[in-house]
């Protein structure tokens, strides 16, 4: 597989099969994304693996705080707190595809929060990236970080994994920095969960729809 393919193969995946990956599979993924471009070397993102009986764990202490209704205090804003219109409008459709994917109508509210709650069973992935950043870094340092996480999507993608990147657990900063063990400079930034594609699951037959190149692509010559 080339890069061109891999790029077009990425997509956020939500359903995996309960099939292990090789931990030393995972290990080499995340140092291999680590030739990712970075401004003045500062190479600013740390991961944490979590995998196996430590996965296990998490996944309970996720279904004990959303059953408690536990809710923390965000470690940023996931969206702007200000958007256009265009925006807005984007993320709304993306939002009713997926759910018209899974047969889920906008009134059915209770049904829409179940299956968003998967999010934090990492839709049954049997593993995790975590990435957390200093806090004193700023913006050039979280596109860094960014930068960091799709090449590491892209070489699972080679490797015949599917990922999906998870900003969700940016509502959760405390919970999932306390079972890392991360220390307080560092803050948690992203999840993402890694695993073998379920083709079967009904989420995975979306493929969100990108912008023509006219609304955001300018060529001068």
């Amino acid at each position: 597989m080339d890069v061109s393919e891999a790029v077009a193969a990425r997509r956020s995946v939500r359903g995996f099969v309960d099939r292990p990956v090789d931990p030393d599979l995972l290990r080499a993924l995340a140092v291999r994304a680590g030739r990712a471009a970075t401004g003045g070397n500062i190479q600013p993102w740390h991961i944490d693996i979590v995998q196996g009986e430590a996965m296990a764990e998490l996944k309970a202490i996720m279904r004990a705080k959303l059953a408690a209704g536990e809710k923390e205090q965000p470690g940023y804003d996931i969206y702007p707190r200000e958007m256009t219109d265009l925006h807005k409008g984007r993320t709304f459709a993306v939002g009713e595809q997926l759910y018209g994917h899974l047969g889920i109508p906008r009134e059915s509210k209770a049904d829409r929060l179940q299956w968003f709650a998967r999010n934090f069973q990492f839709f049954g992935a049997p593993a995790a990236y975590f990435c957390t950043v200093d806090r004193r870094m700023g913006p050039p340092q979280w596109a860094d970080c960014g930068m960091y996480l799709q090449n590491l999507m892209l070489l699972a993608v080679d490797a015949g994994l599917a990922t999906c990147a998870q900003e969700c657990w940016a509502v959760y900063p405390q919970t999932v920095e306390k079972f890392l063990g991360t220390p307080a400079e560092r803050m948690l930034f992203c999840g993402m969960a890694i695993g073998y594609e379920d083709a079967a699951d009904p989420a995975n037959r979306m493929r969100s729809v990108r912008a023509d190149e006219g609304e955001w692509l300018t060529v001068k010559s």
